[in-house]
């Protein structure tokens, strides 16, 4: 059997894991509201059959408020599932159930997965399932997501009931409303109005909850039928509002709780605790959300997070420079003198190797980001800020883009870009595309270790959780900004459920932590070589002019033609230390020599005459040509930013034996200093989003426009900020 099963289910049910324990997939699962964002499909082999799944993205219910509602209605209605298996959260199975109604209302055959059993019964919360299933008319499966319990039974319930024959639930809403929907469904039926997509009653019902999506398929489909049904609805409306001061769509949600209490109050959920007893998320709630000591313990998690980052990764990272330094003296060796070994040493060693240093770094920090993620106190970050959202125009919902995006550190804009779709309002929309790519993605965090490495090494998480706080506060200050000026519109309510807190499992966090670490570790391998080769070719081509390179040979024997044979023989065969001191004196002259002429031919390039242009702007914020080539290629992905460093900084290098790694060149390097770091900290923090991101902005804005002013704005506020922040501070250290 090769059948079509529709996984659906509220926010947080539960749904994306359960789909991970059928399928075997590794999606990424958190803790929270709105992480699935789109449809998701993979194939179940069991012993009950082979099954196609589809993950719908998380919903309160099928009228098209909210885009999650609609790709999950279009989905039904016009794929035709085989089956809606419908993820309920047993812990709250009156406000689960109401998506439950509804589907069955569409007459789609239902099974109802009751998921976290494990939690309803810490709660004290015990559910007849028989009943349950007896009342509702549809097959009711105990599960547990997490550790997969009732897997076998419910794959076993879908293989005996998909194919069964199934009566669509009819609810009265009242008698007013009754009349109303059985004028209106004699009237779709005669005139087989989209009857060829949805059942007539359900139409009509889609009708009087000014269903927006159905109401415009109607006006195109017959317009002369829409009329006469909208006229009816009319109707009702104004006499709901007359006597009971309300309108259809309230009366259609309370109706549908009413049937939902009946089902329950019929012994179907007892209690064996006091069911009016404050859990233990509850209590811990009462104080890690509190107005005061809330935010206190926010910074103190995030600090936390950033010791236990930079505490324990800072010997692998040595590990691993130690590795690329070790590989670079073996390429050094094994390679002729040449474009060959200065591609493979420079290019790729130094480039890529620059990034991959900082995989332990990278691991370490999406260990405590899962782990945070995982527990549900993510969830409780997003409560607490949009009380600050809400003051800066944006919207609750947008907190979970920020943190996608890289809020605390080390994600990534292009989710985070996508997650915004779950705001129902276009300008809140819109200002949450432009401002979360200010995020610390994962992309930009090589860049911040390199420079907080180099030149704060004593305050390292103090420094991190000062970058953190700068994106927020320029995110929120920009979208106050935008939400002032181009961007104005009303703001929207926000409402969202709290999750249980939850102690993860190891193998969860693992698997998180090792997909976004090996996604680190790809791009380095793929993009940002590609990218590192060309900017490599970029800072070596089209090299110097014959006559320069010939200046630097009449300087290097100038000093080999004084030399004596037993003083050639030391440079050639003796190591350093063993030198005498007039041949320390000449080694030393012959690599300024050769320093000298590689750091001319970079200067002379394409990438170096780019950089050089440039300068008489950027060295105003404190950057040099060298910085500009790695600016401009971080353009397409920030990492590019430390690649094209290590190498602008190894061509030529003067005794790589002495300065194996980036940290140390830049801290030697003519230039460089605290106040140029952070300069470039700031830059790195603002300045436009990567390419992809760029790409991903204009689609979800409905236009390019939008991914040009991106580009455009966030690259001149970056560098106003540099040069304000560099010139200031020039000034107060003089």
């Amino acid at each position: 059997m090769n059948t079509a099963i529709v996984l659906a289910g509220n926010p947080n049910s539960g749904k994306t894991t359960l789909f991970n324990e059928l399928t075997g997939s590794r999606q990424h699962v958190g803790n929270y509201p709105g992480v699935t964002v789109e449809k998701k499909q993979g194939i179940c082999v069991s012993d009950s059959g082979k099954f196609n799944i589809v993950d719908l993205p998380g919903t309160y219910s099928l009228t098209a408020y909210s885009l999650e509602e609609v790709v999950a209605r279009d989905f039904l209605v016009n794929e035709k599932p085989s089956m809606i298996v419908n993820i309920v959260d047993a812990s709250n199975l009156e406000r689960n159930l109401y998506l439950s109604v509804q589907f069955m209302e569409m007459g789609i055959p239902v099974t109802i997965a009751l998921n976290m059993m494990d939690v309803a019964e810490k709660r004290g919360i015990k559910i007849d399932i028989e009943k349950l299933s007896e009342l509702l008319n549809v097959p009711v499966v105990p599960t547990v997501a997490r550790s997969g319990e009732g897997k076998k039974e419910l794959l076993k319930t879908i293989a005996s009931t998909v194919n069964g024959n199934v009566e669509p639930l009819t609810i009265s809403y009242g008698r007013d409303m009754d009349t109303a929907l059985d004028e209106m469904e004699e009237i779709i039926q005669s005139s087989a109005f989209l009857t060829e997509k949805y059942r007539a009653r359900w139409t009509a019902v889609k009708y009087l909850e000014n269903d927006s999506q159905v109401i415009e398929s109607g006006q195109k489909e017959n317009r002369k039928v829409a009329l006469q049904l909208e006229k009816i609805v009319e109707k009702v409306r104004r006499h709901l509002l007359a006597t009971l001061d309300t309108h259809p769509e309230n009366i259609i949600a309370d109706q549908r709780y009413g049937f939902i209490n009946a089902v329950l109050k019929q012994n179907v959920i007892s209690y064996f605790q006091d069911k009016n007893r404050l859990l233990l998320s509850d209590k811990i709630d009462k104080v890690v959300t509190n107005r005061f000591l809330g935010p206190i313990i926010m910074v103190a998690i995030l600090m936390g997070l950033y010791k236990f980052t930079f505490t324990y990764s800072e010997i692998p990272v040595g590990w691993f420079e130690s590795f690329f330094g070790w590989v670079g003296s073996v390429a050094d060796s094994a390679l002729p003198d040449g474009l060959l070994k200065s591609l493979v040493i420079s290019g790729i060693i130094d480039g890529v190797g620059g990034v991959l240093g900082f995989v332990p770094l990278i691991l370490f920090m999406f260990l405590g980001i899962s782990f945070l993620e995982d527990s549900g106190y993510l969830a409780r970050m997003a409560f607490m800020l949009d009380r600050v959202f809400r003051m800066f125009g944006l919207h609750g919902s947008s907190v979970m883009a920020f943190i996608v995006s890289g809020g605390i550190a080390g994600g990534c804009a292009v989710p985070g870009v996508m997650a915004a779709r779950t705001l129902k309002s276009p300008k809140e929309r819109l200002a949450t595309l432009l401002t979360v790519p200010f995020m610390n993605c994962g992309a930009k965090l090589p860049v911040f270790a390199l420079l907080v490495a180099a030149f704060f090494s004593e305050n390292k998480a103090t420094v991190m959780l000062l970058i953190t706080l700068i994106s927020w506060m320029g995110a929120l200050l920009v979208a106050r900004v935008l939400r002032s000026t181009i961007i104005k519109g009303e703001s929207t309510p926000f409402v969202m459920e709290l999750p249980p807190y939850r102690m993860p499992t190891i193998k969860g966090i693992l698997i998180h932590t090792w997909e976004r670490t090996w996604q680190y570790i790809k791009k380095a391998g793929t993009v940002i070589l590609g990218v590192s080769i060309i900017l490599w070719a970029m800072m070596t081509f089209p090299g110097l002019p014959e006559t320069k390179v010939q200046e630097f040979e009449n300087q290097r024997l100038s000093i080999v033609s004084g030399m004596s044979a037993q003083v050639l023989s030391e440079i050639e065969t003796l190591e350093e230390k063993k030198l005498s001191a007039k041949a320390l004196d000449i080694k030393e002259s012959l690599a300024q020599i050769n320093f000298d002429e590689a750091h001319a031919g970079l200067k002379n390039s394409i990438a170096g005459r780019i950089g050089s242009s440039l300068e008489g702007i950027t060295k105003f914020a404190g950057f040099d040509w060298r910085t500009n080539i790695a600016l401009v290629g971080g353009f397409a992905a920030k990492e590019v930013v430390v690649s094209t460093l290590g190498t602008a900084y190894s061509i030529g290098e003067i005794d790589s034996e002495e300065i194996t790694s980036l940290s140390d060149r830049l801290k030697e390097a003519e230039g460089w200093g605290p106040l140029t770091a952070f300069s470039l900290i700031i830059f790195t923090i603002f300045y436009a989003p990567c390419f992809v991101t760029v790409v991903c902005i204009a689609k979800e804005a409905g236009s390019w426009k939008w991914a040009a002013f991106s580009v455009v704005f966030n690259t001149a506020l970056a560098f106003g900020l540099s040069v304000i922040f560099y010139q200031v501070g020039s000034i107060v250290l003089i």
